[in-house]
């Protein structure tokens, strides 16, 4: 009888990965406190479902890191070995086990203060940490 080693797929790890890739590309890991802040702003527009998340940081309309053509495009390519993007993923993974707490009062939506999206005009943003302002 032949054995085969059969590898499990860890899918909270891909998804970590993928959320501590787009939160560093977002932030380039300014603080601690602004990447939990954005990791903590997806968990809420999931409205606390890690099923949901995947639907959430696949928003290229949200995430603007996503777009080919954005200038942040490129960091989502970080070295997974540097330090800053180690934070994000540590992050991320707390995020994931439901562990971190809501640093950005309840946002669900976010943009970087250079930028003034049409949505942001109406509305009052509710907290600014290192440059980037959060909504609900």
């Amino acid at each position: 009888m032949q054995m085969e080693i059969i590898e499990a797929h860890d899918e909270t790890t891909t998804l970590s990965y993928t959320v501590a890739r787009i939160v560093y590309a977002e932030t380039l890991a300014k603080s601690l406190r602004v990447v939990e802040a954005l990791t903590s702003m997806i968990f809420n527009a999931a409205n606390h479902d890690i099923k949901n998340i995947k639907r959430v940081i696949s928003n290229s309309q949200m995430f603007e890191s996503l777009k080919n053509e954005s200038t942040r495009h490129e960091f989502l390519s970080v070295d997974a070995s540097r330090r800053d993007f180690q934070m994000c993923l540590r992050v991320a993974k707390t995020m994931l086990h439901g562990n971190l707490p809501d640093t950005c009062c309840h946002a669900t939506m976010f943009h970087r203060a250079e930028f003034l999206p049409s949505w942001a005009v109406a509305r009052g943003y509710i907290c600014d940490i290192d440059g980037i302002l959060f909504y609900t």
